[in-house]
């Protein structure tokens, strides 16, 4: 199956603030420090922002209580040699009130450039800063030194990006992302653990040992009911067998639409990448309900390949689908780790055993050597040294099959799972409890939790009103393999 996938710190980069008056206020002590606090509240927050060095301005979007600001920052290629050349990192900063905490978001992905509140923003009802990783396009140095594509290089981009917004915003601070994001939030507390007053990762998967990956195996040997377990087995089973009617269909749908093999090596290789990817896409995405869904394996080919591109997406194998996740791919070969399934039911139709995994998704002359300690460093951080750490996981999420979890000397620090759940688990689908005692948590980290929370004479409840749209949950559908 497809392998799914404190050095030194940098200086702190105040901000600039221009006074209404024009004028520059030297005055001392308190009289000083309310004339420049008097000033930055009569700047219009857009010009604060953009008084950061480095920081420029894309384009602002309207929305109603908020401002919202896409934006460039920019940053050292490598944040241990600040000279040596600097790339521009898209982030996005949904604002409040500087008088309001705020949520340091990241996908580990792309930045989402249209206004979206994460859980714990909505819970704290406060701003969000959201970073897109490091190499995703359009925020990759140029040329790319793949070598500076590790976790704490992209940790010390955050580092760097808080310290620049810290003076603006300088209530609480909350980390979060979910699957890839949960990673990243947590990689950046293991580097930097004073930057934050809390950090809630969901559905983030801990790979500690590359090698040694039979939580895998036994999660799908449990998952859901039998009957859909066998069901979704004997789907897979089928659609490889009818590799040869099948494959020269997807041939031709790849020739029509442009679609070419090169990075993985032919289209027999991408049919097989996908199956194997079908399952755990299906319970990465779908819920045990959806099992009503998955076709006989006595249906037609047609039904068959229809099913297995819906759920696996026969694009992703290709090179125009692996593309924008090359840096994620180099991660996984690099750092991560990539779970691995043995999949035993499968072994008299597959083709290619032990082929695939993220070397195999990576153009052949960026070079990759993995490094087995990085997950162990920040696995043993978790467990012994952590404080104000939340883990939110999905009970039926295969990537919550080997999480993170927290020891005896850990501080402050919980994992919870979502009955049921996949990877969309989040607070809100906790069990009745567990649910409040997290949003409680996240209040309190916040610094902004209730009187009535803080005395239990009241349940915690999101500070911010449901919004439909700012509030929709996007699940990263990702058109491969990937947390």
């Amino acid at each position: 199956m497809h392998k799914a996938l404190r050095c030194v710190l940098t200086s702190a980069v105040l901000i600039g603030t221009v006074g209404v008056t024009g004028g520059t206020t030297h005055a001392a002590g308190q009289d000083g420090a309310a004339s420049r606090a008097a000033t930055a509240a009569s700047t219009d927050i857009k010009d604060r922002i953009l008084a950061i060095p480095g920081m420029s301005l894309i384009e602002e979007k309207p929305y109603q209580g908020y401002r919202f600001f896409v934006l460039n920052y920019e940053q050292p290629i490598d944040h241990r040699k600040p000279s040596k050349g600097t790339f521009k990192q898209r982030i996005t900063l949904l604002h409040k009130s500087t008088d309001r905490p705020t949520v340091f978001f990241t996908s580990g992905y792309n930045v989402n450039t249209s206004p979206r509140r994460s859980e714990p923003t909505q819970i704290i009802d406060g701003n969000q800063l959201s970073m897109e990783y490091r190499f995703f396009t359009p925020s990759r140095p140029d040329p790319a030194n793949w070598s500076k594509l590790d976790i704490w290089q992209a940790a010390s981009d955050q580092h760097r990006l808080y310290e620049a917004l810290k003076p603006v915003y300088n209530k609480n601070w909350i980390s979060t992302g979910g699957s890839k994001g949960g990673m990243t939030a947590t990689y950046y507390r293991r580097f930097y653990p004073d930057d934050m007053d809390g950090t809630v990762a969901y559905v983030a998967p801990n790979d500690v040992v590359n090698k040694e990956d039979s939580a895998y195996d036994r999660f799908f040997e449990k998952v859901g009911n039998k009957e859909c377990r066998d069901k979704l087995d004997a789907v897979q089973h089928e659609a490889l067998a009818r590799r040869d009617e099948m494959v020269p269909r997807y041939e031709k749908w790849a020739a029509a639409e442009g679609k070419t093999f090169k990075v993985i090596g032919s289209a027999d290789k991408a049919f097989e990448n996908a199956v194997l990817d079908m399952v755990w896409a299906f319970w990465q995405y779908s819920l045990e309900k959806d099992c009503a869904d998955v076709p006989e394996p006595t249906a037609s080919t047609d039904e068959l390949y229809n099913f297995v591109d819906q759920i696996s997406g026969f694009e992703s194998s290709t090179d125009q689908g692996l593309e924008p996740y090359t840096p994620y791919y180099y991660q996984a070969g690099t750092e991560l780790g990539a779970p691995t399934v043995k999949n035993p039911h499968l072994r008299d139709v597959v083709n290619y055993p032990g082929f695939f995994g993220p070397r195999v998704y990576v153009p052949r002359e960026i070079p990759m050597k993995f490094k087995p300690s990085a997950m162990r460093d920040i696995d043993n951080w978790v467990r012994n040294r952590s404080e104000q750490m939340m883990f939110v996981n999905g009970q039926n999420d295969p990537w919550s099959a080997e999480p993170f979890r927290v020891g005896k000397r850990a501080k402050d620090s919980y994992v919870y799972t979502a009955p049921g759940a996949n990877h969309g688990a989040n607070v809100a689908s906790l069990k009745p409890g567990e649910k409040e005692k997290a949003t409680a948590t996240i209040l309190k980290w916040a610094g902004v939790a209730p009187a009535a929370v803080i005395s239990g004479d009241k349940p915690a409840k999101p500070l911010a009103k449901h919004d439909a749209k700012l509030d929709k949950q996007e699940i990263r559908r990702t058109p491969t393999l990937l947390p």
